[in-house]
């Protein structure tokens, strides 16, 4: 897809002003970064790896007044970043700031990713990285819906109870009465069991003494123990496609030796971009100097 968009591209990029303008600013980003592009240019998708390797797409719309009118950006974000632009401006300047937004958002990310390993999430099932809410099963028929803070999500967060009136008549006095109690520095399963004065359902992986998926390149729930596999020894799924409908789990070693099989597969520094086996959505995958 990247050489056939750059070919094209290339080609219109004769023909206007315009076109050469895009064709030269993509090629500053990088063509290993280019998802989709438009029939006319005007829009374009990057997929962005943060810090934490968590895949992201940014689409960008522009019109045919580009540079004067600054482009539209969107992304599965909690909030979108205000752009900062000026006619001197280029896709480059985007997609920083674009990764700087990545930055501040890691830790609301890094909290939900908590939340979702050590509490009876019920709501969403396919979360996205826009949403902020999780719904907790407090059980008892009783649930507890936490809405995060983007800006400060190790903060205590605004909730609403839902279950029996009694019941959760009695859990909001225990949360008013508790919340001084709450504190940045512990996780959420702690600081929710504290203030609630409670012991809370844990997800049903955890409950099952954190039983493996089977990875789905070697189908083996865990790698062979071996000192060449340095610390992914013995080691479980690490790596799941993020495409909802299919959700796969691998071992990321066993993804990038795959991935390293395909002639389409792009490699930058020490990260594989590619297409997952099953789905043929785009996944990126860390790779170490592992020999196998």
């Amino acid at each position: 897809m990247e050489h056939t968009e750059q070919a094209r591209c290339r080609e219109l990029a004769k023909s206007s002003t315009f076109y050469r303008s895009v064709y030269s600013q993509i090629e500053e980003v990088g063509w290993e970064h280019l998802v989709r592009l438009g029939g006319d240019l005007t829009f374009l998708s990057f997929r962005i790896l943060d810090e934490k390797g968590r895949l992201h797409f940014m689409e960008i719309q522009m019109d045919k007044t580009y540079p004067k009118s600054p482009p539209s950006i969107s992304a599965e974000l909690p909030y979108i970043f205000d752009l900062q632009w000026s006619i001197n401006s280029r896709l480059k300047d985007v997609v920083q700031q674009f990764q700087e937004h990545l930055e501040k958002l890691q830790e609301f990310w890094s909290t939900l990713d908590d939340i979702d390993k050590s509490l009876c999430v019920v709501d969403p099932k396919q979360p996205s990285r826009s949403l902020s809410h999780r719904q907790i099963n407090m059980g008892n028929d009783c649930f507890i819906m936490l809405c995060i803070d983007a800006d400060n999500p190790r903060s205590l967060p605004e909730c609403r109870f839902m279950g029996p009136g009694a019941f959760v008549s009695s859990l909001i006095k225990i949360w008013q009465r508790n919340s001084r109690k709450w504190t940045k520095e512990k996780p959420y399963f702690e600081n929710l069991a504290c203030l609630l004065e409670t012991q809370l359902p844990r997800p049903t992986d955890v409950q099952k003494n954190d039983q493996q998926v089977e990875c789905g390149i070697c189908y083996a729930q865990c790698l062979p123990v071996d000192d060449e596999l340095g610390a992914k020894s013995g080691s479980g799924t690490d790596y799941t496609c993020d495409n909802p409908t299919c959700s796969k789990a691998f071992h990321s070693v066993c993804l990038g030796d795959w991935l390293r099989s395909i002639t389409t597969t792009r490699q930058s520094f020490n990260v594989l971009f590619g297409n997952c086996p099953y789905c043929s959505e785009p996944v990126a995958v860390k790779i170490n100097n592992i020999k196998r």
